[in-house]
């Protein structure tokens, strides 16, 4: 084949390693039990694709042949480290076993499902909590090591300690890969509903890097969330999927064609989503119906307003403080008072936010979140304090890692001047 060939091949496998590369983790992890495996088969999978493809020409299914040939590769590992280890020459000849096209088939379905259950194996609660997100967005999302430490603020040897750790206990106690049962479902539901929140995070607002988003974590998330309602459709559920929609409907208005950042008050509401509000709005109200929601159902609340509203000045900001009032009820957070501040100073003016925002600081915990001294400066701004602005402004600017953040800041230093 041509040279070109191969380069079209390259670009198909590095489009199925983005697509797929978490749904084909999640299925090897189940058949072989052993996440360092099933990641190091995986990858030597591609790169039999990328040697044999060119030559052979692309599989009718590339992700089931993709699975198999991992498989093997897998057997290969366990057939060497068998010279060693008799206990691994046994699990070699269980994966050895002959797959029937039955098999194929059934694993072809399964797909779905085997992000689903990794989750809750990535959740388990015999697991640290902090573990939960680090291992969750390393295995079923595939962000690497550095790219989740930094939408952490910590160290890539603290955060690879920690995976490494809650891998080790999953081998060794051994946490099983399956979805709860029904008893054992609700102690599980919260940490799972957390942790596909801050997958959603980090596609809607990329922690680093040349992009404000990233549709792949968001799309994975709304999915996983959907499987989540099928199995245990419970308020909290559905007011996450409601949720993360209304947020979701904005994403072609957040971002001008070359890249660059628009805020919500410049944004052209004729490209929100109405399919996706529509959708998020109804699961909203039934929700809300239930008299049973928490924290993510008023955060949906919060957003159904913003959806509804046709312009920032006809926004019922009123409505939304009394929803934050609420929200910090049940749930306390200095990012959730940071919000309310701002929501403040829609309804009260720049002084009343800055207020809240200089109050919010004081206790420290969002020292090093740039979106509390982008909001600082924004009210300084407004104020005319020009000078105040432009030191807030250079405090957030330093603080972000995403590219189209730190030109809108550099921009706006630049009109203080």
């Amino acid at each position: 084949m041509s040279e070109r060939s191969t380069e079209q091949i390259r670009e198909l496998l590095d489009s199925l390693y983005r697509e797929d590369s978490g749904r084909i983790l999640a299925t090897l992890i189940r058949l072989l039990g052993d996440f360092d495996l099933a990641e190091e088969a995986m990858h030597e999978a591609f790169a039999a694709a990328l040697s044999l493809w060119p030559r052979s020409g692309v599989p009718g299914s590339p992700r089931p042949w993709l699975i198999s040939t991992a498989r093997f590769k897998a057997i290969d590992t366990l057939r060497r480290r068998a010279r060693l280890d008799a206990s691994q020459d046994e699990l070699a000849r269980f994966l050895e076993a002959p797959w029937s096209s039955a098999e194929r088939s059934n694993e072809e379905d399964s797909l779905e499902d085997d992000r689903l259950r990794l989750i809750f194996t990535c959740c388990h609660p015999s697991l640290a909590p902090e573990a939960h997100v680090a291992l969750t967005l390393r295995e079923v999302c595939g962000l690497t090591t550095e790219e989740i430490a930094k939408a952490f603020l910590t160290t890539p040897r603290t955060l690879a300690q920690r995976i490494v750790r809650a891998k080790a206990k999953i081998r060794e106690t051994p946490i099983p890969y399956e979805v709860p049962t029904p008893e054992e479902l609700p102690e599980r539901l919260g940490a799972v509903l957390h942790v596909i929140y801050l997958v959603f995070n980090e596609g809607y607002s990329a922690a680093a890097g040349a992009e404000v988003t990233r549709a792949d974590l968001t799309g994975e998330a709304i999915r996983l969330c959907r499987l989540l309602t099928e199995l245990q459709p419970e308020p909290e559920v559905i007011g996450l999927l409601s949720l993360m929609l209304l947020q979701e409907s904005r994403h072609a208005a957040r971002t001008s064609p070359t890249g660059e950042l628009i805020l919500l008050e410049n944004q052209d509401r004729s490209l929100w989503n109405r399919e996706q509000i529509a959708e998020g709005v109804a699961w909203l109200e039934k929700a809300l119906k239930s008299r049973r929601f928490g924290s993510y159902t008023l955060q949906a609340a919060i957003a159904a307003v913003h959806a509804e509203a046709e312009s920032v000045a006809a926004t019922d900001w009123r409505q939304i403080v009394a929803l934050y009032d609420r929200l910090l009820r049940i749930h306390p957070s200095p990012v959730v008072q940071l919000n309310r501040a701002v929501a403040i100073a829609m309804c009260d003016g720049p002084e009343a936010g800055l207020t809240q925002i200089d109050a919010v600081l004081e206790h420290g915990e969002l020292a090093n979140y740039y979106l509390a001294h982008s909001a600082r400066a924004d009210m300084y701004r407004r104020l005319g304090r020009t000078a105040e602005a432009r030191s807030s402004y250079e405090k957030a600017l330093a603080l972000t890692q995403q590219e189209p953040e730190r030109q809108f800041l550099q921009e706006r230093i630049r009109q203080l001047k």
